[in-house]
């Protein structure tokens, strides 16, 4: 496409859900500066895209001054970068747990919106696109540390919204149900099988499903904010509860 949309940023694009957004991105115009900890997944993205991949660690503020600190006007921040860990029950879940599901998941987000403001309001069409989940409107058993970060985060843009009332920045959270990514596998400590029993007997949303939604609400005319998106595959209702059975066409 020739039509230059200005600069984006995507945090977390070394795989999944970040990964098919630098794609869309791309491909729809805008010029992308993919961020995440595994640089050499960022330079295969790189060479198959054409963004510019930087190291990026949301948790580390000296890896996010250093990432941030010669970017100019900026149109578009993902701040997609996130994980949960583990699946134990509130009394089980271990310190270190919580603290890189909370310093990756609310304080990396803020992090990289409070460096990045400046040149988003520089553009004078910037917008920030927080991914969340639907575990911001639900909770679920052993979820309790994984949603108490998405709620925080849904906080986190609903204040966004009304401090840059009256300024040129869009506010979006896009808030995914059950999407097959590395997300699981990440939460399993690596366990592929167990992650794998997840998705069984349903056909879960994809990342590039979720990469759609982004790039269609950043494309929208500048006058028109999508506040927020709940997106879910069919087979799942919004109690989170998940229909295992194939069905018919899908």
């Amino acid at each position: 496409m020739s039509k230059d949309r200005g600069l984006a940023v995507v945090t977390g694009a070394s795989s999944g859900i970040g990964w098919a957004t630098v794609e869309r991105l791309v491909a729809e115009g805008f010029r992308v500066i993919a961020g995440a900890r595994r640089v050499e997944r960022l330079d295969e993205l790189a060479e198959r895209t054409g963004c510019t991949a930087r190291a990026l660690d949301v948790t580390d503020p000296d890896s996010v001054a250093t990432f941030t600190e010669d970017i100019g006007a900026l149109n578009v921040l993902v701040n997609n970068a996130g994980l949960a860990s583990g699946l134990s029950p509130l009394p089980e879940i271990e310190d270190e747990r919580l603290q890189v599901m909370w310093n990756t998941n609310v304080m990396g987000v803020l992090r990289v919106t409070r460096a990045l403001l400046p040149q988003l309001e520089e553009s004078e069409r910037g917008h920030i696109v927080n991914i969340g989940s639907i575990a911001g409107r639900d909770v679920y058993v052993g979820g309790g540390g994984y949603t108490a970060t998405k709620h925080a985060l849904r906080a986190v843009s609903q204040t966004m919204r009304l401090e840059l009332l009256g300024k040129p920045i869009r506010i979006t959270e896009i808030a995914p149900g059950l999407v097959e990514t590395e997300f699981s596998v990440v939460r399993f400590d690596g366990d592929v099988e167990r992650a794998k029993e997840l998705y069984e007997g349903v056909r879960p949303l994809v990342a590039d499903d979720i990469a759609d939604c982004v790039t269609w609400a950043v494309t929208r005319p500048p006058h028109v904010n999508v506040d927020e998106l709940v997106v879910r595959p069919l087979a799942q209702s919004p109690s989170g509860v998940v229909h295992r059975r194939p069905i018919p066409g899908l």
